[in-house]
């Protein structure tokens, strides 16, 4: 190879070298210019976000404010109206001889509650049966004598007065738009010791009929679930108005089959405790259709028992000097079976049915006399007892 052909291989490969080191930088330029045109981009897009962040970070935080109320929920309000009406009532009942001795002198305690400025008190019969020399304990404390003016056996309702103090006196609902779900209020004294206690529960039903296991059941009655207890009784049911809607009057803790129960309280619609308190308080007594005849009541078991000629009724073991069963020709023996159409059944005792006419009324009475049925025609009494 000569020098010359030396000598332009070089220049060759320099110019190569030069061309190859050119075009790196320039392509280093163009992409250096991109990555820096997409940078200045990003900055540009997110600097809003970027200030809204730091607009975030740096504005005043806002003051946390907390209301603070006084609660006064409509069940307190309700207990506040009618708290100070409810009473306790106490007495003694006197010793008495049974075929194991004397029982001594028991003291009873139930609850009560004003419906008079002029001092009248409605409580339950029972709680009062047998009752002598009545106090009464205010919510407050205070004590004060009371007289029992008068009561209904087949209602349970009593009424007492007081000539001392009355704070307050409820005010009365109206029992017969009660529904079922409807919250009420109870109010009394259990066991005679804690006054004034106050439990919430619902209308469970009303309608409901109980069985005294006496010949009668009490019709019409409310069902709740606010806890009774012995003591409760002739104490309000208050709905959340404030206003008395019933009168609490028993509790069913078992079944027949033994079968424990809770929750099973019953009351006196407000509608026929105050009928009766009203005419309590005018005569001293109600007023009731006499038929003048202590009975039996005749079940299925009894007629099994005694293979009696019908299943249900009344069987006459005894009748009263001039009253209106005498008058009619009724006799010891005799098997009533209907009064004024109505047979006597499982739903219709004698008592209950009897209660469905009033004083004076002429009705028919239809007997089993010597396996034979007739009737009779009968104008009924009037009387406090039957």
């Amino acid at each position: 190879m000569t020098k010359n052909r030396i000598v332009y291989l070089v220049l060759v490969l320099v110019l190569a070298g030069v061309s190859a080191l050119s075009g790196a930088a320039v392509g280093g330029v163009v992409v250096y210019r991109t990555v820096s045109q997409a940078q200045q981009a990003s900055l540009t897009t997110s600097a809003p976000a970027a200030q809204a962040v730091q607009a975030s970070n740096t504005s005043p935080q806002q003051p946390l404010v907390i209301n603070t109320t006084d609660i006064e929920t409509t069940i307190t309000e309700a207990v506040k109206k009618i708290g100070p009406a409810v009473v306790t009532v106490t007495g003694t009942i006197p010793s008495q001889m049974t075929q194991f001795g004397p029982t001594g002198p028991q003291t009873v305690s139930g609850s009560g509650v004003f419906i008079s400025d002029q001092g009248y008190i409605l409580t339950n019969n029972h709680v009062i049966e047998g009752m002598k020399d009545a106090t009464i304990i205010l919510s407050d404390g205070t004590q004060e004598k009371a007289t029992i003016v008068g009561s209904d056996l087949y209602s349970d309702i009593a009424v007492l007065k007081t000539d001392g103090k009355v704070p307050a006196v409820a005010s009365l609902g109206n029992s017969d738009v009660l529904n079922p779900g409807e919250t009420v209020i109870a109010i009394g004294s259990p066991l005679g010791d804690f006054k004034n206690t106050v439990t919430v529960g619902v209308v469970s039903a009303t309608g409901r009929s109980i069985d005294t296991g006496n010949g009668y059941t009490i019709d019409g009655l409310i069902q709740t679930d606010a806890a009774i207890n012995q003591g409760n009784s002739g104490g309000p049911l208050v709905n959340l108005a404030g206003e008395v809607i019933a009168i609490n009057t028993l509790i069913v803790r078992n079944s027949g089959s033994g079968t424990v129960a809770e929750g099973l309280g019953f009351a006196i619609p407000i509608n026929t405790a105050q009928a009766v308190a009203e005419q309590i308080i005018q005569n001293g007594y109600i007023s009731r259709p006499y038929m003048g005849i202590n009975f039996q009541p005749i079940t299925p078991d009894i007629a099994n028992a005694y293979n009696l000629p019908v299943q249900y009724g009344a069987y006459v073991t005894s009748i009263s000097a001039n009253s209106p069963a005498s008058q009619a020709g009724l006799q010891t023996g005799d098997i009533i079976t209907s009064i004024g159409g109505t047979a006597l059944d499982e739903t219709h005792s004698f008592i209950n049915t009897l209660f469905t006419f009033k004083p004076g009324d002429q009705i028919t009475v239809e007997i089993m006399r010597n396996g034979k049925s007739q009737q009779v025609q009968l104008t009924l009494g009037e009387s406090s007892h039957n």
